[in-house]
């Protein structure tokens, strides 16, 4: 029986786009990207990519041209469509802040009282400034958002940041933060039985390159009277794997654990007798 495919909506260009589709390879689907294709259908697995604005994907999800769609939520917020999340996918992230000339003085939100906010979220700005009794005039603009103090358009902006050296550069410094945003997968709110399975087959794959991106593989070598203290340093998924070596008295131990668990305890693991230690990276983990 055929299966209809999945409609995924996914930013035409930008870091959220290149996020996007390295993750569904990860995942194992196949199609192709990139040029002028604005949709692309995987030769493995029932989906269809659109290719498509950021600003118009809630949109169309919302009125089911897509099933669903990766967004930062930092936009659906300012859009407020009827969709659902389904998945918060934890790149991209980055966060909406209010910004100032460098050469201002700053001692709290009151600073903003009376002014022009220049922004491309009027929404998200307007709702955080009255939610702290702050009644400023935002002067929406969709690009340059940090040249607008420079020019005399505005006393301020609040816009997207990720490291701030667009505002260095611009001669602007960031002094409140309004939003945290994150890539998130949303969801038509109508979808059949059958496009709901291909979701939670999809979100399978996801969970399972996602679980073993910050995992590693650890081996190592123990003699038998110290297997007890570094198996308590590796747990492990349940326990770690004991292995008898050629040489008598001596066994490899096998674990995953996560990256930053192993660099916290790399010096005990030595002091419990550990030797040999290889870290080795893995591509998925399916519980």
């Amino acid at each position: 029986m055929n299966t209809e495919n999945l409609r995924v909506a996914v930013q035409k260009s930008g870091r959220l786009s290149e996020d996007s589709l390295k993750l569904f390879r990860e995942c194992g689907l196949k199609f192709e990207s990139g040029g002028s294709k604005l949709r692309s259908v995987a030769s493995n697995f029932p989906v269809e990519f659109l290719f498509l604005r950021d600003d118009d994907i809630p949109g169309y999800v919302e009125d089911g041209v897509a099933d669903i769609g990766v967004i930062g939520l930092n936009v659906l917020r300012e859009n407020e469509k009827q969709v659902s999340v389904v998945k918060e996918l934890g790149f991209s992230k980055c966060r909406l802040s209010l910004a100032i000339p460098r050469n201002e003085v700053y001692e709290g939100l009151h600073y903003f009282q009376g002014k022009n906010i220049a922004t491309s979220y009027p929404s998200l700005t307007q709702s955080f400034l009255r939610a702290h009794g702050i009644e400023a005039h935002t002067h929406e603009i969709s690009g340059s958002v940090e040249i607008a103090p420079s020019i005399g358009l505005a006393d301020a902006i609040c816009d997207i940041v990720s490291t701030g050296g667009t505002l260095l550069s611009n001669g602007l410094k960031e002094v409140a933060e309004v939003f945290n945003s994150q890539a998130v997968m949303i969801s038509n709110v109508g979808l059949n039985t059958g496009k709901q399975e291909l979701i939670k087959q999809l979100i399978f794959r996801i969970d399972s390159v996602q679980r073993a991106q910050n995992a590693k593989y650890v081996v190592l070598n123990v003699e038998e009277q110290n297997i007890e203290k570094v198996k308590a340093l590796l747990p492990g998924i349940k326990s770690p794997s004991v292995v008898p070596l050629a040489e008598s008295g001596w066994y490899s131990m096998h674990s995953v654990i996560s990256e930053n668990d192993f660099w916290e305890i790399i010096d005990s693991l030595r002091g419990a007798g550990a030797q040999g230690i290889l870290v080795l990276p893995i591509e998925k983990m399916i519980f």
